[in-house]
């Protein structure tokens, strides 16, 4: 089976933590009762807090955790290969989507999680790292880049033919609303705190906080689901 999990948004520090039904439903989806995490955090200048975060999530979910630090994937490929085999679960966290793509693509890692994919290991990811894992985005990055004032759309690795929108109850939706105009797209976009459970295209809602939704907008609608 093909299996992914891709999260709008939520908070994973201790004392604000929100996504932990999101996290519960990852690790059940291994079907392990100790599965090997692997979180890939390229997407950001900030990876090891980051993944401190991420460790102590899912240490408490009964994981062994790794992540793939730079140094690593820079000079020793066959260290970043045998992690991404041995993982049960490879989390992708949040940031720059483009930084990420242009990681990820650089050192051949898309290859490597397409394996992986294949061959059934859980692939997550948050917010930019559900981008990746999606056609395509609607995205922050240029904002962070400092090259725009708005969102716009960045393609991903297409493990998965939708369109995502992360944030969406943050988003400035006229902003997306003037991009639909200009193109015939449907796009899944989730609030904080909600997440695609995705097995072999076949989409769950998975939710966090009962409050939190998704919907389906198209340029003329936008429908919950």
């Amino acid at each position: 089976m093909k299996k992914l999990m891709l999260i709008g948004g939520g908070d994973t520090r201790k004392e604000t933590y929100s996504t932990k039904a999101i996290d519960e439903e990852i690790v059940k989806m291994t079907g392990k009762e100790k599965p090997n995490f692997l979180f890939i955090g390229l997407a950001n200048s900030y990876a090891d807090s980051y993944y401190d975060c991420m460790k102590n999530i899912y240490k408490e979910l009964g994981c062994t955790t790794v992540y793939l630090k730079k140094n690593n994937i820079i000079h020793n490929p066959n260290i970043v290969k045998k992690k991404i085999k041995e993982a049960d679960i490879i989390y992708i966290g949040g940031g720059d989507t483009i930084k990420l793509l242009d990681n990820i693509k650089e050192y051949k890692i898309d290859v490597l999680l397409k394996e992986a994919y294949e061959e059934g290991t859980v692939l997550a990811g948050m917010s930019a790292g559900a981008i990746l894992l999606s056609k395509e985005g609607f995205s922050d990055s240029k904002i962070i880049r400092n090259e725009s004032d708005k969102h716009v759309f960045v393609d991903g690795l297409n493990f998965i033919n939708i369109s995502f929108c992360p944030h969406y109850n943050e988003l400035k939706k006229k902003e997306l609303t003037e991009e639909l105009n200009k193109n015939n797209k449907e796009i899944y976009c989730l609030e904080n705190c909600t997440a695609l459970k995705i097995i072999d295209n076949n989409i769950d809602i998975i939710k966090s906080n009962k409050d939190s939704k998704v919907y389906v907008v198209t340029k003329n609608t936008e429908k919950e689901i």
